[in-house]
């Protein structure tokens, strides 16, 4: 997956977001609690995960992401960018002022093992919902 690589390498914390519906319009956050923090060693290992994740092809499921991180630098002022995650539809959506217009919507393999590796971070992070 392609990550914009000039934020990677200036984010300071991923904040990991549990979300619970879909934004009002694209560029707008995706609503849901804060679940965990990530910095470090921790954010770094995040990121690099997310940018092993193999591409797949589009599942039609209508995207429900679930999962979602924001990457913030030493400011912790706006996102650098913000990803959403839908393990059904394989599908990721970024925005933010990092994120050029061809990376903004993506499409992973959420069975491989970097997939599997990524939820299970998630889940380790935060509550399921019901």
């Amino acid at each position: 997956m392609q990550l914009p690589a000039d934020a990677v390498t200036a984010t300071a914390l991923v904040e990991v977001v549990r979300i619970t519906g879909l934004p009002v319009d694209r560029a707008a956050p995706y609503p849901g609690p804060a679940v965990a923090h990530w910095t470090g060693a921790d954010a770094a290992d995040a990121l690099a995960l997310i940018a092993t994740l193999p591409g797949s092809a589009q599942h039609r499921c209508g995207f429900f992401p679930g999962w979602g991180v924001r990457a913030y630098d030493e400011t912790l002022e706006l996102p650098l960018f913000e990803a959403a995650f839908c393990f059904t539809c394989h599908e990721v959506r970024m925005h933010g002022p990092a994120v050029p217009p061809p990376s903004a919507t993506q499409f992973f393999a959420p069975d491989s093992p970097a997939g599997r590796s990524l939820l299970a971070l998630f889940r380790a992070a935060g509550p399921r919902l019901p």
